[in-house]
């Protein structure tokens, strides 16, 4: 028996802010979060990208010293906005040991930082550097290290899924665990992801020549989706989970219920592992708005992947347009913080539901001059105030995986 399965907690880190109100107040302002790239004793004197989407505030960690040493700065994020979903949503400790309770959370590295001083020791020609590693740093840099720190802190028993799948890890992490909830495998799953500051994913993506570059001087003014003088995208940091829950649950214990995921998609392109593909995208869309039980035209907001790439943004807008037409209205979030990589999908899904609550559409930052080439498809240009009932939150990874999820307000 398929059950309902809604979003009763939330909590983001973000380049634009951690609280919710300052978020808010970010969007409806046009504030950006990407700033100057942090010089480091490594990569940043060879990368020609200069821009990060940056949390540069000070964030209050109070975790006990035995749940610190096994964390990188990835798994800081994790647990801290998952210690405030739990806070927020009040579940008991009886449910949250009880195995009933899961976790799908992911990054996209591990923790690069916590990883390069372990190879800096490997590779030192000095025994007693080599011999200093140790178990915690694996534990610390390790790909599911934010998914078993999270179990570990709150002492979690249930379900493990981490995802690593880069730009679709915190999607496809919400996916997964509302498939676990509608099926029954579990009542309540905490999903999300994270990924922090760290200049070899910008390196990575500079050496594609698919980071921007152009607006170095003026970090603020890219990335620029859809836009006519976009140049690539801004790798960018943060944290985000989710509390979902079967919804007769949530319902009886007087849960604050945020929305209804109706409908989630994965799917992969089946060939280039670095290209998008349109036919891939369009299949996604389809079988997500299929999953959903609804029509096209149904669908009142996308936040759409648009990470300012020349030919991404392109081959999205093409994909929207065929299965949608101009119907809903378009925003890339990325315009305000940058890419921020495996928590991205989560990230958008908890704006988006700000903007639900609130009752607006954020524009798309920086859209100055639509590409023709992407001019098919209702995008956002200024702050339009909108009842938004079903949003579809869509991601695209490198691997060719695609994701799509939908929501809808109750």
């Amino acid at each position: 028996m398929e059950r309902r399965v809604v979003i009763t907690a939330e909590s983001v880190i973000t380049p634009i802010g951690h609280d919710k109100d300052e978020i808010i107040q970010s969007l409806i302002n046009g504030v950006s979060g990407v700033k100057a790239l942090r010089k480091d004793d490594l990569l940043a004197n060879y990368i020609h990208s200069n821009v990060f989407g940056t949390v540069d505030y000070p964030i209050e960690y109070d975790f006990k010293r035995s749940h610190r040493k096994t964390m990188g700065p990835v798994a800081y994020y994790a647990c801290q906005v998952v210690k405030e979903i739990l806070e927020q949503a009040g579940l008991d400790d009886e449910f949250i040991s009880s195995g009933r309770l899961g976790v799908s959370f992911g990054s996209t590295h591990g923790s690069p930082t916590v990883q390069r001083d372990i190879y800096r020791n490997f590779f030192s020609g000095s025994q007693d550097q080599f011999s200093s590693v140790s178990a915690v740093d694996y534990l610390k840099s390790m790909v599911h290290t934010t998914a078993v720190n999270i179990t570990k802190m709150f002492g979690i028993t249930g379900r493990v899924i981490s995802s690593s799948t880069a730009c679709t890890t915190s999607s496809q992490s919400i996916g997964l665990g509302y498939e676990m909830v509608k099926y029954g495998m579990q009542d309540a799953m905490i999903c999300g992801g994270a990924d922090e500051y760290d200049t070899t994913t910008v390196a990575v993506f500079d050496n594609l020549l698919a980071c921007s570059t152009a607006f170095n001087d003026t970090p603020h003014l890219t990335p620029r989706p859809f836009e006519a003088r976009r140049d690539g995208l801004v790798v960018g940091e943060g944290g985000g989970a989710v509390l979902i829950e079967e919804y007769e649950r949530a319902k009886k214990r007087g849960a604050n219920i945020m929305a209804e995921i109706i409908g989630f998609s994965c799917n992969n392109n089946g060939g280039n592992l670095i290209l998008p593909d349109v036919e891939g995208t369009k299949e996604t869309l389809r079988l997500g708005l299929q999953s959903a039980k609804i029509r096209a035209d149904e669908v009142d907001f996308i936040s759409a992947h648009a990470t300012g790439t020349k030919m991404g943004d392109v081959i999205e807008a093409q994909a929207i347009h065929s299965i949608y037409d101009n119907s809903p209205y378009i925003t890339g979030l990325k315009s305000y913080m940058g890419h921020t990589m495996g928590t991205c999908g989560v990230i958008e899904m908890v704006l988006t539901l700000y903007m639900m609550e609130k009752g607006f559409i954020a524009p798309t930052l920086n859209l100055k001059e639509i590409d023709e080439r992407c001019a098919m498809i209702r995008h956002v240009t200024e702050l339009h105030e909108s009842d938004i009932r079903v949003a579809a939150i869509q991601n695209f990874a490198f691997g060719g995986v695609n994701t799509c999820l939908i929501m809808k307000k109750i």
